[in-house]
């Protein structure tokens, strides 16, 4: 599709690089049943190049791949050169495509204007999903966030038309559901700057969350650094049936893999039981393991997906998957480093929490676990939906259950609320009558957005403080995540155990084997829902939401006010001065977790994303002092009185002074957002420490020119005390695999010294030594200039 001249351009492009068959990538698919398509050069499948690629590889190695490894190894940047030892070395990449959401594309799309490059060189989209808080329901949160954002909106608007970036307006859905609905395919590298990216594994792809500069880096054409990946193996046998839901597959490995279990791995799913489960629940599971730490999940191309890729007019792309299976199913005989083994004729419905995604219980105990723990039972709120269960099977199985209530004369005793995935999902199940029964049934749709599962909650039913428990369809319920109340506790589960849990209003029941009683007074027991896995209609697309780039955007006008306290364009850090850090001072030694939740708050602090100064101020501010058991309260070393962690900084960073951050296991797990590393580094933060960090925090803080370091003792963290100052010497032989030495002096004048990590390479040691990644960027550009 597309003008002749385009046409012309496009198969000379095709010509030039030597490749027979290309196929160009559907941008928006099936709008008003025609297939539209942003004629690009740059934007096709090219799987020949993939099997290329692929073939140098296995050759090099002389051994069967894993599915993952093809993908990853089918995108090096030099296949034939790069040094490939799975745990261990860092690969060259080049992803197919970036996709952002507005919270942190907005500090992407900063960044990117400040790198000086006129354009992307990838296709990138924003998608506007993070900005909408939940209230009364989904046309009016819509509009108010609309009005209220209206300076970030135009924003974003702008910048994506000046540089080449497609826009997704507000209203459109979240971004991983428009991606899998739209960009994933079997085969493609995809990052996106949101952690739960890796729910295009439901569709074959290789889809990794990262932070926004490791999205400049793809954008500006630069080859993008990952260390190589391990692979954890997840053989699925027997059948999924009854109340068992894809969801209780990730919530089973969850259990088993802990919070931080899958770092630095990719989990590949395979076996017989694979071709149980529905592609958008297949989406489901890859989407829920960023709370296991893996790097991306995945799935093998087959059959469902096919299903799927024909149902949202991508059957081309299908077609062309077919010639090219080989290289998008494992190797037989390919080796993993672990294998989980499951049983899905076994598998139990599963409920997991509170305030950790990977307490996993079986729904049949639940209640009694609870009496026990003194959890309370009684549910307030029942949520379904949300980026990892909003599919049109998983509102199918709600509205089945749901039914069923309504026929016995029963509606929600929780309050209820439905999160449509995507404005696609939203107009379907309008029209197959799936939002009026859950409406019936005491529901309240709201907006095509992330609402209460990212915090954007304007919760009224209890005040903050107040015990109580909600169940959600989520993926993350890290305490005072969903409603900014530490006393929540909540629940992670399948839609139609919520529904089921939300109608009863009690923990203590079981779907599989309680009974209710109708409004006649008679019992009666929920049947297992059954729903189909995708319309027997064609979808209904529902509004047109979104804005394709222009050709040329060099006339676009991008307007940042300096006086906005919304947005705020950058300024490059500071370089290395060439010295050792010496006397650093602790500006808070973490005890417990510590996500990015709790290093940069979300909610209401959303608004703030766009400008560095102001979301500084929430800094760490849920994190707890070990010095007294408290949120947002350090001592000031300076003037010995205690404080605000963000103020406290601040007032380091006037008197310039250096300080660092002193964490526990697994720090930074949770969100990819950048923030959290930002944050530090603007208000004078030169060092964190801890026991160990999760991956996509780890490269944030190196990206913007911090020292991520762990422990090589992790005893040694009972060693420093916040009252203590830290020097890391040998910092001019900084060298890959070459641990540092930190010297603690103690108050009295006492001293130690212990040996710390890191996992820099040569040009991440680069990006220190400049100030941030950015600027070393900017540097390679001056001297190719």
């Amino acid at each position: 599709q597309g003008s002749s001249a385009n046409a012309l351009l496009f198969f000379q492009h095709a010509l030039n690089s030597g490749v027979r068959r290309y196929h160009v990538a559907p941008v928006l698919c099936q709008r008003a049943k025609v297939a539209m398509s942003h004629f690009e050069p740059n934007e096709y499948i090219n799987y020949e190049k993939l099997e290329k690629n692929i073939n140098i590889v296995r050759k090099r190695l002389d051994r069967p791949l894993t599915l993952s490894e093809k993908i990853v190894y089918g995108h090096l940047d030099d296949p034939a050169k790069q040094e490939i030892e799975r745990g261990k070395t860092y690969l060259r990449l080049r992803p197919d495509r970036v996709a952002m959401q507005d919270a942190t594309a907005q500090m992407a799309m900063l960044q990117f204007i400040s790198s000086g490059l006129p354009k992307v060189a990838v296709p990138s989209t924003i998608h506007c999903d993070h900005l909408i808080e939940a209230q009364s329901g989904g046309e009016k949160d819509l509009q108010r966030a609309k009005d209220i954002n209206q300076e970030v909106y135009n924003f974003l608007s702008t910048a994506g038309a000046k540089y080449g970036v497609g826009f997704w307006k507000p209203g459109s859905g979240i971004i991983h559901q428009i991606i899998l609905e739209n960009y994933s395919y079997p085969g493609v590298m995809l990052i996106g700057t949101d952690s739960h990216t890796p729910n295009g594994g439901g569709l074959g792809g290789i889809c990794i969350g990262v932070g926004g500069a490791d999205a400049v880096d793809v954008m500006a054409g630069i080859p993008w650094e990952l260390k190589c990946p391990k692979v954890i193996g997840v053989k699925l046998t027997g059948k999924l049936s009854g109340w068992t839901s894809p969801k209780d597959v990730i919530l089973k490995v969850a259990g088993i893999l802990t919070v931080k279990g899958g770092t630095g791995a990719i989990i590949e799913y395979h076996g017989p039981g694979v071709d149980s489960i529905s592609c958008t629940g297949m989406a489901t599971i890859c989407n829920m393991g960023a709370e296991i730490g893996a790097t991306t999940s995945i799935f093998p191309y087959n059959e469902r997906m096919k299903k799927y890729l024909g149902k949202t007019g991508r059957a081309d792309i299908a077609a062309l998957a077919d010639e090219f299976k080989q290289h998008l199913v494992p190797d037989s005989g390919c080796q993993y480093d672990q294998v989980i083994e499951i049983n899905l004729s076994e598998l139990k419905p599963h409920i997991n929490g509170p305030f950790t995604p990977d307490l996993a219980h079986p729904v049949s105990d639940i209640g009694a676990v609870a009496e026990k723990e003194g959890w309370p039972v009684d549910i307030r709120v029942g949520l379904i939906g949300s980026c990892t269960n909003s599919s049109y099977e998983d509102m199918g199985r709600s509205a089945a259950v749901a039914k069923q209530a309504l026929a016995h004369g029963l509606k929600c005793k929780s309050k209820f609320t439905i999160t449509p995935g995507s404005e696609q999902i939203r107009a379907t199940i309008e029209r197959d009558g799936y939002a009026k029964v859950l409406r019936e049934v005491g529901g309240l749709v709201l907006a095509n957005a992330c609402g209460p599962c990212i915090g954007q909650w304007d919760r009224k039913d209890i005040k903050k403080g107040e015990k109580n428990t909600i169940v959600t369809s989520y993926n993350r319920n890290f305490t005072g995540r969903n409603d900014a109340n530490p006393e929540t506790h909540a629940f992670v589960t399948s839609p139609e155990i919520v529904t089921a849990l939300s109608i009863a209003g009690t923990l203590k029941f079981n779907p599989e084997t309680d009974y209710l009683t109708g409004a006649d007074g008679k019992k009666f027991k929920l049947e297992a829902p059954d729903a189909d896995e995708l319309p027997k209609l064609e979808f209904d697309p529902g509004q047109d939401t979104y804005q394709y780039p222009p050709k040329d955007g060099s006339g676009q006008h991008v307007d940042v006010s300096p006086t906005s306290q919304r947005l705020q364009l950058l300024e490059p850090f500071d370089k290395w001065d060439g010295k050792d850090l010496e006397d650093m001072l602790i500006l808070i030694k973490v005890k417990g977790k510590c996500t990015t939740d709790h290093i940069s708050a979300a909610g209401p602090w959303l608004k703030f994303r766009g400008h560095l100064d102001n979301i500084s101020n929430n800094l760490l501010i849920g994190a707890i002092n070990i010095e007294n058991g408290k949120a947002n309260s350090v001592r000031n070393a300076l003037t010995q009185e205690f404080g605000p962690v963000p103020d406290t900084a601040r007032y380091y960073k006037k008197m310039g002074v250096k300080w660092a951050v002193i964490g526990d296991e697994n720090y930074g797990e949770g969100s990819s957002r950048e923030h959290a590393a930002l944050e530090p580094r603007h208000l004078g933060g030169r060092v964190i420490i801890t026991k160990s960090f999760a991956r996509i925090h780890e490269t944030n803080l190196k990206k913007q020119g911090l020292l991520p370091l762990t422990f090589a003792d992790p005893a040694d963290y009972n060693k420093i005390h916040p009252v203590d100052k830290l020097s890391i010497v040998g910092l001019k032989d900084f060298a890959p695999g070459k641990p540092l030495k930190c010297i603690i002096k103690h108050p009295n004048g006492s001293q130690e010294t212990i040996m710390l990590n890191h996992t820099f390479n040569e040009s991440q040691i680069e990006w220190f030594q400049a100030g941030s990644a950015l600027n070393r960027m900017k540097e390679l550009q001056q001297k190719s200039s």
